[in-house]
């Protein structure tokens, strides 16, 4: 390759800068050291949470191929198979509407990654210092967004292109085509994403997290509000040819033929058509067609990859100057009316309890990646569970007896898992966090035991709202009577206070004072083992409450009457269940607490 004119652009020291070619192989070679350096790390430091993580992406890969290859199964029984109308336009509208999500959902990730990797990021501020082009760093930092925020997507991608292939009968060449299309198409929106980023923080540096926050809420508020019309609908049942096509005509714009997922969609069912009636017909051919489409994803990425080039010659280095360089605007020393609310309610605890919950609540209240992410998963459930009474049945049915007793417990156990994801990654690194102030706490009057218990408090205290109102949600809508009302949330109470007890436990027993990322030390040992032991306790709580409940919800519910079924006996059942369940919460708390005190009691900082 020739090159170019700027290969002799002088560096800030005065020397000619190293071709293009010469830069890219240092950087490609810095970048295979640091892969094998941290494969090697993950090998002899890391190996329960490696294996862990890779596992647990397999099980979430089969379940998703399972789910899919059933969903279609169910499709080509009942809807038709491939060449059918409904059929086509079923398998399109899913295709289209899948890969339409994760085409925004990508950019916001590689923008926000992008982000994080160039500008808040220590390699970059030393690159900076160094000979390099600005668009050599630009590409070596997208060159890692696309990696991070796409590894999702091939993990939610390549089971239902896997089970719709496997379901249709589709020839080689889709499994073939497959691949290709995928990698094009998450290249188009990463470098979108990429380019948005640049093109904000160069001339809007002040406005960019209002522009992305205004588009965010926007999309979340359109799409929110299609989902409910479609769900809603009074005038058409559910799932029915009526609601149907309603719902394909207000998703319509999922389907506009501008749209890079639109492409990978027509690009994958194209592959997947019979080759019947069309070996005459060579530009008809289904692979040609396909084929043609790959063609149209990859010109497209190879713009992107020039559009981010571009943008970060131009751009990079005045954005990152300009951003460094702005003024900060100073906070104003009053108490927000949150932390007054705040003081209210903590006022009859202990004052030292309570300052110390001000402090950690005020953290939480100025740190958006926290109670953000809490807003989507909780407000995702929500919407979920509002909707949940919509699958009607006879209520003297056994099996819809069953299925709402299940989906009631599974409901339980989802909110269970993802407040133990809460806990693993915000609670668990708080005390770790307290390490390099930790100077501070120790001139005040506070026992370290205090602080333990104080973080405690406001984990379960702080979680057990929320949690609570959604499974009292859920419930209300399955229209469960009082007695699994109750149970159900004296659960919701053990979960609560049993999680917070093992992520602080733990975290005293295992804090890593040198860390200064909270993500990094939550995925570290200590981590990923509260992250084990929560799911096993989850586990614990719900079977030892579900299984007495189930059945005797059973008996209730249904006219089944046996002495299997005797209502009598399955109520001390169910009684003893409870108090089982109860008993092993108050040991795990105890336990995770008092050892999590004596632990930290005992530590000595240097």
């Amino acid at each position: 390759m020739p090159e170019s004119n700027a290969d002799k652009r002088p560096s800030p020291s005065g020397k000619s800068l190293p071709s293009e070619d010469r830069e890219a192989m240092l950087f490609w070679g810095v970048r295979a050291a640091t892969i094998r350096a941290t494969l090697r790390q993950l090998y002899a430091q890391n190996r329960l949470r490696t294996a862990l993580v890779i596992g647990l992406s397999l099980f979430f890969w089969g379940g998703l191929f399972l789910l899919f290859y059933e969903g279609f199964r169910f499709l080509v029984q009942y809807v038709g198979g491939p060449g059918d109308t409904y059929h086509a336009r079923t398998v399109q509208f899913i295709f289209h509407m899948f890969f339409a999500s994760l085409n925004v959902m990508l950019v916001f990730s590689s923008a926000i990654i992008t982000f994080g990797g160039l500008f808040a990021s220590h390699e970059t501020r030393f690159l900076l210092t160094q000979p390099v082009r600005a668009e050599r760093i630009v590409l070596h930092k997208f060159q890692e967004a696309v990696l991070f925020s796409s590894w999702g997507f091939f993990l939610l991608a390549s089971p239902l292109a896997i089970a719709y292939g496997i379901v249709t009968n589709a020839m080689w060449y889709y499994y073939a085509l497959s691949l290709p299309l995928i990698l094009a198409f998450v290249y188009i929106p990463c470098g979108l994403g990429c380019f948005f980023c640049l093109l904000l923080l160069r001339f809007l540096p002040s406005l960019w997290k209002t522009v992305i926050a205004s588009t965010a809420v926007v999309i979340i508020a359109l799409t929110s509000v299609s989902i409910w019309q479609s769900v809603r609908s009074p005038r058409d049942p559910l799932f029915g040819a009526a609601w149907f096509e309603a719902t394909i005509s207000r998703f319509r714009i999922a389907q506009s033929d501008w749209l890079p997922s639109s492409w990978l969609s027509s690009g994958l069912l194209e592959a997947a058509q019979p080759l019947d009636g069309l070996v005459d017909q060579p530009f008809d051919l289904p692979y040609v067609q396909s084929c043609l489409y790959l063609v149209l994803l990859i010109s497209n990425a190879l713009m992107c990859h020039v559009l981010v080039l571009w943008s970060g010659r131009r751009w990079y280095r005045q954005a990152y100057g300009i951003l460094e360089c702005r003024t900060r605007r100073a906070r104003k020393a009053e108490t927000a009316w949150l932390d007054r609310v705040a003081q209210t309610l903590v006022s009859p605890l202990p004052r030292e309890v309570g300052l110390l919950l001000i402090k950690d609540w005020r953290l939480l209240r100025r740190d958006p990646v926290q109670w953000s992410q809490f807003l989507i998963f909780f407000g995702l459930l929500g919407l979920y569970f509002l909707n949940i009474d919509r699958f009607n049945a006879k209520s003297s049915d056994v099996s819809y007896v069953t299925w709402v007793n299940m989906v009631s417990f599974l409901n339980l156990a989802v909110v269970g898992l993802i407040l133990s994801t809460f806990t693993t990654r915000f609670i668990f690194p708080m005390l770790s966090l307290e390490g390099r102030r930790f100077w501070v706490l120790g001139l005040m009057p506070v026992s370290r035991r205090t602080l333990v218990i104080s973080k405690f408090v406001f984990a379960a205290v702080g979680s057990w709202g929320p949690c609570a109102l959604l499974v009292l949600l859920s419930d209300l809508m399955l229209r469960l009577p009082l007695l699994v009302i109750a149970v159900h949330q004296l659960t919701t109470v053990m979960l609560c206070f049993g999680l917070a007890a093992m992520a602080v436990g733990l975290g005293a027993m295992m804090p890593d004072f040198r860390e200064p990322s909270p993500s990094k030390i939550a995925a570290g040992f200590g981590g990923t083992l509260n992250l084990v032991l929560s799911a096993l306790y989850i586990i614990l709580m719900v079977v030892l409450t579900a299984l007495p409940c189930h059945f005797y919800h059973i008996a209730t519910q249904s006219p089944l009457n046996t002495r299997l079924f005797d209502p009598e006996s399955l109520r001390w059942w169910l009684l003893s269940g409870v108090l089982t369940a109860a008993v092993g919460a108050v040991v795990s708390v105890s336990v995770a607490l008092g050892k999590g005190i004596r632990a930290f009691e005992s530590l000595e900082f240097h």
